[in-house]
């Protein structure tokens, strides 16, 4: 029996800018973590608990470097050592709490919830466009879903639900009936469409100004755990198919990752990225609401969904011809899985 979790990999534990002085307490992977930074700005994560009577430590205060817990003072440094007990000398040395390594980079901050000797942060996703010059990016306030952290990744591998789930946004009605290609190479798996000479959807037509159609393209790329990169855009026809010139068009892409929280809720963190009007905040500010409305539906989704599994338990989902990209990834899962509860150390990104 496992919990269908991949531990020795980094997941994204919380925006760079939501990490500050005061303590965040968040749950990843069945395990209750407490994170801050030090005054240096070092990022720390230890168990959110304290040693004595097991009071999570987030819901007591820093001073200076240390964390206090709320309930009779015991403080706990970086390195999970507590360091001070009131009313004693020395504390017990058996109240070591448990610490993660974390990296920041991309505007975001990495937890590795594995076995730390594993830990390699050449292994975090890479992101790179998130720092690069020719690229703006806007880093979204994270989500919290009530559904199983697979079923994100369904979702977002299936690029069909545009056409009905988002019809404001992202959404043409006729997108669902044109093909897409599912593919794997290794543990990468994409999901493909190109809808060519055809309306723009909303928010491209808003972004781009189009004025008839375009040739529209949905490059969904999943990386294990949890990682989807959404290559999304709208250019002039004939300029924007497979072998044309994207620049003559609308080119975004956003970075789709799921934290899972327990079985059946997880973290969404999302990072949105483009490579036109780089230093307009009002464009920035449209693309955010507009993705913000976008992801919301989907949030809407995947918890009925995973009410409606919960529901009816004695039964099986049907799968379709658009389900390739997500029936892949989650035997992409399945065998990590299955790899690290067979004893094995294995890292997700080999």
């Amino acid at each position: 029996m496992t919990d269908g979790f991949v531990k020795n990999c980094w997941y994204v534990a919380a925006t760079a800018q939501e990490l500050g002085r005061e303590l965040l307490g968040r749950t990843y992977l069945n395990e209750p973590v407490v994170l801050y930074r030090q005054e240096d700005g070092t990022p720390v994560a230890m168990e959110d608990r304290c040693a004595h009577r097991f009071l999570p430590l987030s819901k007591g205060r820093l001073v200076g470097d240390r964390v206090q817990c709320g309930y009779h003072g015991l403080e706990f440094d970086g390195s999970g050592a507590c360091v001070h007990a009131p009313g004693q000398k020395s504390p017990p040395e058996s109240a070591t709490l448990r610490t993660f390594p974390l990296a920041e980079k991309w505007h975001l901050v990495w937890i590795w919830m594995g076995d730390p000797a594993l830990a390699d942060e050449t292994l975090i996703h890479d992101i790179w466009r998130c720092d690069h010059p020719d690229w703006t990016c806007i880093v979204g306030e994270p989500f919290h879903i009530n559904g199983d952290y697979r079923l994100f990744t369904d979702n977002l591998l299936d690029p069909s639900h545009v056409s009905f789930v988002h019809q404001s946004t992202l959404g043409t009605g006729d997108v669902a009936e044109i093909p897409q290609v599912a593919s794997q190479d290794g543990t990468t798996v994409c999901v493909t469409r190109w809808i060519l000479d055809r309306p723009a959807a909303p928010i491209y037509a808003k972004l781009g100004s189009f004025t008839g159609n375009v040739d529209r393209w949905q490059i969904m790329t999943f990386t294990p755990p949890s990682m989807i990169e959404a290559d999304m855009g709208s250019a002039v026809v004939d300029t924007g198919a497979p072998d044309g010139d994207r620049s003559q068009g609308i080119e975004l892409r956003s970075y789709n990752i799921a934290t899972p929280e327990k079985e059946q809720s997880c973290h969404y963190f999302w990072t949105h990225v483009r490579n036109f009007a780089l230093a307009d905040a009002a464009m920035s500010a449209q693309i955010e609401a507009g993705f913000i409305e976008a992801f919301s539906e989907d949030v809407d989704i995947i918890e009925s969904v995973q009410a409606g599994l919960n529901r009816y338990p004695h039964l099986t989902p049907v799968n379709l011809a658009i389900d390739g990209g997500p029936v892949r990834a989650r035997r992409v899962i399945e065998e990590l899985v299955a790899t690290e509860t067979d004893g094995k150390q294995v890292r997700a990104a080999e």
